[in-house]
């Protein structure tokens, strides 16, 4: 098969919302399938998921009315009339969702949840629907990556998260990092004295994430609230969508802590287009995850010129490496311990500040995309040969 003339095809059933459509359109938006051989690339998804992809020459947008509803209806699709559409279409299957069922070769996947893996992750759901769909998406994405051709990972530490847990058994694999809008790249600013706060004038903290029992925002407002009682003029701001679960118990700890509103505030989820607007506004980012394949809203925050306190766990270290101060993510005072660092040390908050936004020079979707093609590429080549 001569190299120029590689055909794609991208299964983008189980790509809806959140992330998973942002990398897909950004890698797209960015791509330069030329540059590595590849003559088109096909994309088989729901119509909400379309809408949010580019348009170029060589990307042909398929829409199936099934891919549209349900998960069985989208898993009858993939198991029935998406092989011959596969087999008509493209030399290579990519399928970034991760879980694939169908009998297509070659096929390269992609890890982008650590959750299912997490067994000590997927107890804080105690017994609920939740914890059963992450345990049998555990069971799914084992088998797809068991039987991928090849395997792109967001970091090591998700790399050897998935090998301890399912055997070194899949095949070949790549790390690939995300990218980060150049919207969200700002210059760190100069940073003011702890004198120059006050209650009137907070210094304030944004937590952007989803609301879950793996982001511990519950344990971010004890940590204000311990600064706020030990005289500091400190307040937060929470931003995103939310498990109602944890936001329920987000609200009672809110109004336990802060009866009046005055310092801790959930916000609720705001559009990805006006997050940059929020980052601007804040004085500092913390990031309490203790479960990530990457951390995209991290990465968006260094880009932010802001000064990072991050939770210790995870990938998180991976990403932001020198340029913050840690955390235990359970921890109140050690969290409290971490903001206050910050907070009394200007120079400290500055350098930091630097440092985060000049490693996130180094991750771009342009980065991304590129490496990402070369892998499927050299994929399809091998797997023809």
């Amino acid at each position: 098969m001569p190299r120029s003339q590689l055909r794609i095809g991208i299964d983008a059933s189980n790509i809806r919302a959140g992330g998973g459509v942002t990398h897909l359109a950004e890698v797209l938006g960015a791509a330069r399938p030329n540059e590595h051989g590849i003559a088109e690339i096909t994309v088989w998804a729901s119509r909400p998921t379309l809408e949010r992809l580019p348009q170029h020459c060589w990307l042909r947008l398929v829409h199936e009315a099934l891919l549209d509803g349900s998960l069985p209806a989208r898993m009858l699709w993939q198991q029935t009339r998406a092989t011959q559409l596969f087999r008509e279409s493209c030399d290579l299957l990519f399928v970034p969702g991760g879980s694939y069922a169908g009998t297509f070769r070659p096929f390269v996947t992609m890890s982008q949840n650590l959750l299912p893996f997490e067994t000590h992750e997927r107890r804080r759901y105690g017994y609920s629907f939740t914890r059963a769909r992450l345990s049998m998406l555990r069971i799914t994405q084992a088998r797809t990556f068991k039987r991928a051709t090849g395997l792109i990972f967001l970091s090591e530490f998700a790399r050897k998260i998935v090998a301890q847990k399912i055997g070194n058994c899949f095949a070949k694999s790549a790390v690939i990092a995300h990218g980060v809008a150049e919207r969200f790249r700002q210059p760190a600013r100069p940073q003011k004295p702890l004198s120059a706060y006050s209650n009137e004038r907070p210094f304030r903290w944004l937590y952007v994430s989803i609301v879950d029992v793996y982001k511990h925002q519950c344990e971010v407002a004890e940590a204000i609230a311990l600064l706020r009682n030990a005289g500091f003029p400190v307040a937060l701001d929470l931003i995103g969508p939310a498990y109602a679960p944890s936001l329920a118990r987000l609200r009672t700890r809110i109004s336990h802590l802060d009866s009046n509103g005055r310092f801790i505030q959930y916000l609720g989820q705001v559009s990805h287009s006006q997050l940059q607007r929020n980052y601007r506004d804040a004085d500092g980012f913390v990031f309490a995850s203790s479960c990530e394949t990457f951390g995209q809203i991290l990465l968006e925050a260094m880009a932010s010129g802001l000064p990072i306190a991050c939770s210790n766990q995870s990938a998180m270290p991976e990403i932001l490496v020198d340029s913050g101060v840690y955390f235990h993510p359970e921890r109140p005072g050690e969290i409290a311990e971490a903001l206050a660092k910050l907070m009394e040390q200007p120079d400290l908050r500055e350098s930091y500040a630097q440092l985060a936004g000049a490693r996130a020079n180094s991750f771009s979707w342009e980065k991304c995309a590129a490496e990402t093609l070369s892998f499927l590429a050299q994929m399809a080549q091998e797997s023809h040969s």
